[in-house]
């Protein structure tokens, strides 16, 4: 029954039909770059989709050392982690040294 609907006898009556080589060569090259591209493709996504959770991750980790830098960087904690050490917080406040262009 197939052979009747596609009727494929007749184009090999005369033997192999060496007219349609280049033709075959040409769309059998062509479905080869199809499909090799095509695995190139997914695996390009499949490492951008993996360098996104990274960065993500890295944001994380990030936020959270930047969070934990604001923190102990804050002047009670610094007074508070070198009170140990027997340096004490200054109770008089800075003051602004002015020299007049005249004296130098």
């Amino acid at each position: 029954m197939i052979e009747n609907v596609f009727r494929v006898d007749s184009f090999f009556e005369e033997g192999v039909p060496i007219k349609y080589l280049p033709y075959v060569l040409y769309s059998t090259f062509i479905i080869i770059i199809y499909i090799g591209n095509n695995h190139y493709s997914e695996r390009t996504i499949r490492q951008i989709d993996q360098l996104k959770v990274e960065v993500e991750d890295l944001r994380a980790d990030f936020t959270t050392l930047k969070a934990d830098y604001m923190y102990s960087s804050k002047q009670s904690e610094v007074s508070r982690n070198i009170a140990n050490q027997g340096v004490e917080e200054s109770s008089v406040p800075p003051f602004k040294i002015v020299i007049k262009e005249d004296e130098y």
